[in-house]
């Protein structure tokens, strides 16, 4: 009986994902990377819930990162991290930002920070571009974002503060790229899994990632058990009270 739960619970995460899909013309890509494949499947919320379950600490970022247009995906975080400074050096001060994408490649989620940089573009459409073609998952930008006609056009996955026309050469100088960073108010460490979806953006320690993979899909499974079962009775604590999940 609980073989048959299980794969029926199965089936109900694949519609889930097609419905998705299907709305939004966007499928999560396979990597070939077991762990980013599994956590592509899984909604962030549940991920979300397994990191405070098994960790107990947040993992989501501030709800003021927002998608350019609805995506989800999963990788391994590049982190990169920019400072407020004022200078006439030009692209010369951005150069380990750039050295980020192009060390980068697929499977891997830019994750850039920039001091105070709500109003200053991280990223724009030359950046993005590079990293659609080298295979990159998307970005997550605790910053703005501009050119977003051209990664809207080459459909470019993007969380940042919002679009502005600003530009961050000659007021940011490049710190350090793969170290620690706080983005949003979740720490992240270069290759720590980053999983993205309409909900928003969590970040998973690589060294705890398996477990949290595991705990995130037992939870998606009873919350897609539980969809029916309330249709069916039409009474949310019933299903609380049999599931055991809110």
């Amino acid at each position: 009986m609980k073989r048959i739960q299980i794969f029926a619970a199965f089936l109900g995460t694949l519609a889930v994902i097609s419905l998705w899909t299907a709305g939004h013309n966007l499928a999560p890509a396979q990597t070939g990377d077991a762990l980013l494949d599994g956590f592509a499947l899984v909604e962030v919320a549940s991920v979300a819930d397994a990191v405070e379950q098994v960790l107990g600490r947040r993992s989501h970022m501030s709800s003021g990162i927002q998608p350019l247009f609805p995506a989800k995906f999963s990788g391994r975080a590049v982190t990169v991290l920019l400072k407020k400074e004022e200078h006439k050096e030009g692209g010369a001060a951005f150069q380990g930002a750039l050295d980020a994408i192009d060390n980068g490649g697929p499977g891997s989620v830019y994750v850039m920070v920039l001091e105070d940089g709500e109003d200053i573009a991280g990223i724009g459409g030359l950046m993005g571009t590079a990293m659609k073609v080298r295979g990159f998952a998307g970005a997550i930008l605790d910053a703005g974002v501009r050119d977003t006609p051209q990664l809207r056009k080459i459909q470019f996955p993007v969380f940042s503060r919002g679009p502005v026309p600003s530009t961050s050469i000659d007021h940011y100088r490049f710190v350090a790229a793969n170290g620690k960073v706080m983005c949003a108010g979740v720490e992240v460490n270069g290759g720590d899994i980053v999983v993205a979806d309409e909900d928003g953006v969590a970040v998973v320690p690589k060294d705890n990632a398996k477990e949290i993979l595991t705990k995130a899909q037992e939870l998606d499974q009873t919350e897609h058990q539980m969809y029916p079962f309330i249709e069916k009775f039409k009474s949310i604590k019933k299903a609380v009270a049999e599931f055991g999940r809110i």
